[in-house]
């Protein structure tokens, strides 16, 4: 089993209260699968999708991710699990603007320390993956949105993480260019990619094979997806 999270709770303090947001969610994911987790603002997606991420901690209860159990590991060891395990991609892209679209992606590589010649190489074939060899040297002002998130998803892959986590990834998008990075999303998980997909939108959710719905900080629903869309 890829994850596993057991009676996962979350709370914020706020001055002398705590604030729960997430009430002991429990669930499981295989790897390559294809899940959407959805839920209106305040259903605490968000901090299930930073917990996951590695990005935040839990309050009680156990994240195991490829039989660790996350909740134990100290932030060096959290950014590490991170660093080699997720690659993120987000709705804003989260692109820096002084940098071209080669120097974006290899990023994640001048952190956990590959060697520069390496990390270009693997750089180049990531954004050959994604459909942009032809803009290697363009920063992100000189790139269309759907060009950006290719961008955001090949500094993702560059990694060769075993999970995708993809936060509302065609929320900045025209609805045209959303089903290109939504067809991209797909050949990524047929490719073997697990993917976990964040959206408050049916129609973003359509496209993964299971749905998790989650409604005041607890699962609401969790089912196949028997009607998803398909990208042809």
């Amino acid at each position: 089993m890829l994850i596993e999270i057991k009676d996962l709770k979350k709370s914020y303090s706020l001055g002398d209260s705590e604030i729960p947001v997430i009430h002991g969610i429990s669930l499981h994911i295989e790897k390559n699968e294809y899940v959407a987790i959805m839920g209106p603002s305040g259903s605490g997606k968000s901090t299930l999708m930073n917990i996951l991420g590695c990005l935040d901690t839990a309050s009680s209860g156990h994240y195991y991710l490829n039989n660790v159990d996350v909740s134990t590991l100290d932030d060096d060891a959290l950014s590490l699990t991170r660093n080699r395990e997720i690659g993120f991609i987000f709705q804003n892209f989260n692109l820096l603007p002084r940098l071209n679209a080669i120097q974006n992606v290899e990023l994640p590589l001048i952190y956990s320390g590959t060697p520069g010649n390496e990390g270009r190489e693997r750089a180049l074939k990531a954004l050959e993956k994604v459909g942009l060899s032809d803009r290697l040297y363009h920063k992100p002002t000189e790139l269309s949105g759907g060009q950006r998130q290719r961008v955001a998803i090949a500094r993702a892959l560059v990694t060769n993480p075993g999970i995708l986590l993809a936060d509302e990834p065609t929320g900045a998008l025209d609805s045209k260019t959303g089903v290109e990075i939504m067809r991209l999303v797909d050949e990524l998980h047929k490719e073997g990619n697990t993917i976990i997909l964040i959206t408050h939108e049916q129609e973003i959710a359509d496209y993964a094979y299971r749905n998790i719905y989650l409604k005041d900080g607890m699962i609401h629903s969790d089912r196949p997806n028997h009607q998803r869309k398909n990208l042809g």
